[in-house]
């Protein structure tokens, strides 16, 4: 009796030394994680490396019989040995991948990427997969798999092209419609906007309207507005946009398709934007992301302080950098802790 309660409390005893370590691990590893965002990959793979030894080690732990402890042995070799190999292309490919990703780092949290036919702002990275928040406010979930193996479109920071096309008759002039289109742009906040003819139909002419929009997180909406801007000048510049099969049949008689001009109502500046309300997860992810790049640089600060202080003769400079020191120390403890309860609302987000 005293052997099976000895042999059962040392598989207790090694779920609580586990589950103590995985805590530990976790709390530790979360707080540098808040420092930086390429530790988070290490903290995942980590927790998985302490959660998988503490599994095979309990199951060895328990009171099998001597032969039965062997062959139990034997057989979780086996299955380890089976697992990883047929799941390399999955599992560990999928991990193999976010490390991949993450040496490359083409993009970021906060981000807007299109890859097939996914499009969206980046949530959440991890190990194992990436998380994107679509238009629709949706979270979708992509393998780091999938990433690495298809061709990934990043939106640049800096600005990038928005476009809006527009299929007009031949009878209407070519340089009349671009000049309206180009005025659209205008209305819409593009820059260094140009036309493009995509197409000629068999009673339609294809026109496309391009123009550099700098603050990328405006991308719908100013989707939206330019296909909005298209449609008033085209209407205010009396070109009708309709089918040209209805245009040849005119089957109403002369009447011309254009709607009367309503009166535009005041939209209040401060009223939130449509992006802040589909993004916000991947809002905060960003300003995580931010906050951490500054964490960062308060980390330099203060390595450069403790090495002005270590060089410094002057003993009322070394109080005042010590003093300087101290200040941009509490700093940091203040910002890694307000970093730390962020990532964990964002982690509860759902």
């Amino acid at each position: 009796m005293f052997e099976i309660v000895m042999s059962w409390a040392t598989a207790f005893i090694v779920i609580v030394i586990f589950t103590i370590l995985y805590m530990a691990a976790n709390y530790l590893l979360r707080r540098k994680t808040a420092g930086s965002s390429d530790r988070a990959l290490i903290r995942q793979i980590t927790l998985f490396t302490i959660v998988f030894t503490g599994l095979l080690i309990l199951l060895l732990s328990f009171p099998w019989p001597g032969d039965l402890r062997s062959q139990i042995g034997s057989l979780l070799g086996i299955v380890v040995s089976g697992v990883l190999a047929f799941s390399s292309a999955t599992f560990i490919g999928n991990m193999l991948a976010g490390i991949l990703l993450r040496a490359i780092n083409n993009f970021k949290s906060g981000d807007f990427i299109s890859v097939q036919d996914y499009f969206g702002r980046v949530s959440e990275r991890g190990l194992f997969h990436t998380e994107l928040q679509t238009v629709n406010r949706d979270l979708i979930t992509l393998p780091n798999l999938f990433l690495a193996t298809n061709p990934v479109k990043v939106t640049r920071s800096s600005g990038t092209f928005i476009s809006g096309e527009v299929s007009l008759g031949y009878d209407v002039s070519r340089v009349k419609i671009e000049q309206h289109l180009l005025d659209a742009a205008k209305r819409a906040g593009l820059q260094d906007a140009f036309v493009l003819i995509t197409g000629l139909g068999d009673f339609s002419v294809v026109y496309q309207i391009n123009g550099l929009l700098p603050d990328v997180k405006r991308v719908v909406t100013a989707t939206s507005n330019l296909n909005g801007a298209i449609l008033d000048v085209l209407h205010e510049g009396g070109i009708e946009i309709v089918s040209p099969n209805f245009m040849n049949q005119r089957q109403t008689g002369e009447t011309v398709f254009i709607p009367k001009k309503e009166k535009v109502m005041e939209v209040d500046s401060n009223s939130t934007r449509t992006e802040d309300i589909i993004f916000d997860k991947a809002n905060e992810a960003e300003n995580i992301e931010n906050r951490k790049k500054k964490l960062t640089e308060i980390e330099e600060k203060i390595k450069t302080l403790q090495l002005n202080i270590k060089d410094s003769t002057d003993e009322s400079e070394k109080i005042k950098l010590t003093e300087n020191l101290k200040k941009v120390i509490a700093i940091k403890e203040k910002m890694t802790e307000n970093i730390a309860q962020k990532v964990d609302e964002l982690d509860n987000k759902v």
